[in-house]
């Protein structure tokens, strides 16, 4: 388990992965932007970070680019009860997302969270294979999930999310007990009947012993 002045160092680390650039884009009247956009602050902790810096850290760590987190943010936050408001969002990229220096049409706004969520649900299967499968022991299991979870908590402050001690601590419990059920129930499956989920069929792990 990494310590805690490791810990502070990789979050310092971390938090250089973006700095601030020159704004560049044309500044519209207060009138012609929605106040929604006006008042949205998600990524203010790292305003005028560039798309680059951002790029490269989320390339280092994660499966997604920068382009992708920040349009699959606004398109959760930007939902209505009729869907994603994706032509505000693509009109008003660079004023809600420091780093992004264009415009998106609503197609390519609908591209780049398709591309998360499918990155996501990749993601998503290998590594819950890789918790399953038993190449990792218990303990490195363990550090695994801190480091991600480390990662994925930095984002959240980077968007604004204020984490206190005491909800990290209890966040981290539970993710904690919940891979440790995985690791149970999968090994009781490795020795159990499979089912295949592309096409139904059944295989008895036990009768290849």
């Amino acid at each position: 388990m990494t310590d805690a002045s490791g810990a502070e160092e990789e979050r310092t680390d971390l938090t250089s992965a973006v700095r601030r650039v020159d704004e560049g884009e044309t500044e519209a009247s207060a009138e012609e932007v929605p106040e929604d956009v006006r008042e949205y602050a998600r990524f203010s902790k790292i305003d005028g970070a560039t798309y680059d810096r951002a790029n490269e850290f989320l390339r280092d760590r994660t499966y997604i680019t920068a382009r992708e987190w920040a349009i699959a943010r606004l398109c959760a936050d930007f939902r209505t009860e009729t869907g994603v408001e994706m032509t505000k969002i693509g009109e008003n990229l660079p004023r809600l997302v420091p780093f992004m220096t264009d415009t998106y049409s609503p197609q390519a706004v609908n591209q780049a969270r398709s591309s998360f969520e499918g990155k996501v649900r990749k993601a998503g299967a290998t590594f819950l294979y890789g918790a399953m499968c038993d190449f990792f022991t218990a303990e490195e299991l363990d550090d695994l999930m801190y480091e991600v979870t480390e990662v994925a908590k930095f984002l959240l402050e980077v968007e604004g999310v204020e984490l206190s001690v005491d909800e990290e601590l209890a966040a981290e419990d539970r993710i904690s007990e919940v891979m440790r059920e995985v690791r149970s129930h999968s090994a009781a499956l490795r020795h159990d009947e499979v089912t295949c989920p592309e096409c139904g069929h059944t295989h008895d792990v036990t009768a290849d012993d």
